[in-house]
């Protein structure tokens, strides 16, 4: 439930309007491409989490792919970490300012501040709790998430086909407004760039395996039902989104409200807001979760202050979380006070640095599944399809995607500002060579160990 409810965000919901608008109908080619590309990285990363179940999971995969050289093994681990903390705090303060729009619709008379700092509050208490508190409430979010798409698949699809009451079946929108493709061929790798944060969050699932009581069996099983429902979800309401909606229509601003209203359903409005307020808590409680997990991680190898390691009674890295939580709370004071500046280069960046860590999560697969097959392949309980192949096909892809960047306008800020995030982590790097200290490695066997027994 984890990995699924963690690629159907607020992204899906909201966000796949712009990919519409911008390519048309052909939009649904654009979140294919990009959902196979996630797909062969979950597979990979079930492959490497199955042989290797590790706190910080693919921070570790990283270093131990390039244990043969290990400065380079150091440098991969520390950026791997800490770019995969940065995206989530990012995500953790704009979903608590998304979050604060959405109850604005019920609550019109309240301060958007108040409301983000209220959300980012009721969630850090949560996770403060226990690692169980956090699994209950997010299966509990993502069960609403994935039921409200389901439902609306069924529903959708019944008038498309004509079985809904008063509907004629058709596809006409697919090519009635000049065609499938109405911009042609660049909009549609646009598209498919922008949709690659859409996709990021089904990862967590990796890293939640280390506190599971069967993380093997969790994470085979997580990632085997990823690979068709991710599609589905997806792919197949995108494609029934643009039959129902004209995708040059003001509806395509808000894709799915208006294919509820499409369907004459009533109170659609209220409807898809609620649906979208659980997307939104969901992401923002998975994004503490998870950037707590790899700064936790990150402790260990001396990569971050040790401090930060610290567990309370129910094995919760409580300062590890309230980090996490302090940035989300000045990310959403600077949306506010610097919206143009500081919070325009965090949000303008932080997509670009979620492609980077799937990029290396690619090439860490590469590597170890290699070493796995001479030294244990008995490990190897799930396998990547074709490799090495897919794994080179998803590497050029993701490479071609940054590449594509730097040729899309609209991109290019994105693309610079994510270089910028990358160069500040090698200069941390750096500085972390020559002024930081290895970590005690007696109190963090300890505190791994008891972190893994709970």
């Amino acid at each position: 439930m984890i990995a699924l409810g963690g690629v159907i965000g607020a992204g899906l919901f909201v966000g796949s309007g712009v990919v519409v608008k911008a390519a048309g109908p052909a939009a649904i080619l654009s979140f294919m491409i990009t959902g196979l590309l996630v797909v062969l990285v979950m597979r990979m990363l079930g492959e490497m989490a199955v042989a290797l179940p590790a706190v910080g999971s693919f921070y570790e995969y990283a270093r131990l792919a390039f244990s043969d050289r290990p400065r380079f093994g150091e440098l991969a681990g520390f950026v791997t970490g800490w770019m995969y903390w940065y995206f989530w705090v990012i995500v953790v303060a704009q979903e608590a300012i998304a979050g604060a729009g959405l109850v604005r619709f019920w609550l019109p008379t309240e301060p958007v501040w108040f409301i983000s700092l209220a959300l980012l509050l009721l969630l850090t208490v949560t996770n403060l709790f226990s690692v169980k508190s956090y699994g209950e409430f997010e299966f509990w979010l993502a069960s609403i998430k994935i039921a409200a798409i389901v439902v609306f698949l069924i529903l959708a699809g019944m008038y498309v086909l004509g079985l809904w009451p008063g509907a004629t079946p058709g596809l006409a929108n697919l090519t009635a407004h000049d065609g499938f493709a109405p911009h042609g061929i660049l909009p549609i790798i646009t598209g498919a760039v922008t949709a690659t944060g859409f996709y990021f969050g089904a990862e967590v699932v990796a890293i939640a395996a280390a506190e599971a009581a069967e993380p093997a069996k969790a994470v085979a099983k997580a990632t085997n039902s990823v690979v068709t429902r991710v599609l589905t979800f997806y792919v197949g309401s995108i494609f029934l989104v643009v039959c129902l909606v004209p995708w040059n229509s003001l509806g395509i601003n808000t894709p799915y409200v208006s294919a509820v209203r499409a369907m004459g359903i009533p109170a659609a409005a209220q409807i898809m807001n609620a649906v979208v307020l659980t997307a939104v808590l969901s992401a923002l409680n998975s994004g503490l979760y998870a950037s707590s997990r790899m700064l936790f991680a990150l402790t260990r190898r001396g990569d971050a202050p040790s401090g930060l390691a610290k567990l309370s009674r129910n094995g919760v890295p409580i300062r590890a979380i309230l980090l996490g939580t302090l940035f989300g709370y000045v990310a959403v004071i600077m949306s506010y006070v610097s919206p143009g500046t500081v919070f325009a280069f965090l949000t303008n960046s932080y997509g670009t640095v979620a492609i980077f860590v799937y990029l290396l999560i690619a090439i860490s697969e590469l590597r170890l599944r290699a070493r796995l097959e001479r030294e244990d392949p008995a490990r190897l309980g799930i396998r990547m399809w074709a490799y090495p192949y897919l794994t080179y096909l998803a590497i050029a892809g993701m490479i071609g995607i940054v590449v594509a960047m730097a040729f899309i306008p609209d991109q290019r800020t994105p693309l610079l500002f994510g270089v910028i995030s990358l160069g500040l982590l090698l200069i941390g790097f750096g500085a972390r060579l020559h002024f930081g200290t290895r970590p005690d490695i007696a109190t963090f066997a300890m505190e791994s160990h008891r972190y893994e027994e709970l």
